[in-house]
């Protein structure tokens, strides 16, 4: 009786090649994927807006299609009255993001999904109820910054920001890195999220 040789897939050789080709194949696709979420989170791209959409109106309204909310860019609403072109709006969220970054606000408030949950989420916050009207949203959001105490917006949580010490172009560059954020197709993130302006529709 002839001894057989075992099969091809039982020896060492194959699943050495295997190994390679499996672990070669996985870096390219992980290559693909990684440029390709590039793309999806980098601004001007198909899911994150320039910068210069702080010189729009961004509303969130529901897509029957999608099933979902989701940021709308409307006509022009230039922030703080001003239109800055993609390289100054740019320099100005960035100047408010690094504030955030600079005052750990991330400490209380959740931004995107990463964060606290002591303080309100802010992801939206540029489009939050709380600010009462689109008018007066600027200023308002300006004027708690600079004084969170004495415009204090508890919601009978008792829970009060403290004074951070944040200056005018400070505050006036967060609400611009707000305002761009919450312009960010965050596939209904948070959810149950009615903004401003969307409450009886």
């Amino acid at each position: 009786m002839t001894e057989q040789s075992p099969p091809r897939w039982a020896s060492e050789t194959f699943w050495k090649k295997t190994a390679i080709w499996v672990t070669g194949g996985s870096f390219v696709l992980l290559v693909i994927l990684s440029f390709d979420s590039m793309k999806q989170i980098s601004a001007g791209g198909p899911r994150v807006p320039a910068y210069s959409v702080i010189n729009k109106d961004v509303s969130y309204r529901f897509d029957k299609a999608k099933q979902r909310y989701q940021p709308t860019i409307g006509n022009d609403a230039p922030l703080f009255g001003k239109t800055l072109s993609e390289e100054e709006a740019e320099k100005l969220v960035d100047h408010g993001k690094k504030t955030v970054q600079a005052k750990n606000c991330m400490n209380c408030h959740t931004l995107l999904g990463n964060g606290a949950y002591f303080a309100p989420d802010l992801t939206k916050a540029w489009l939050d109820q709380g600010w009462g009207a689109k008018e007066s949203r600027e200023q308002m959001m300006v004027n708690f910054l600079l004084d969170p105490e004495k415009n204090a917006r508890t919601y009978g949580s008792n829970r009060k920001m403290p004074n951070l010490d944040i200056t005018p172009p400070e505050a006036e560059a967060i609400v611009a890195f707000l305002k761009w954020m919450s312009s960010i197709d965050t596939n209904g993130f948070p959810h149950n999220f009615i903004a401003l302006g969307e409450e009886d529709k």
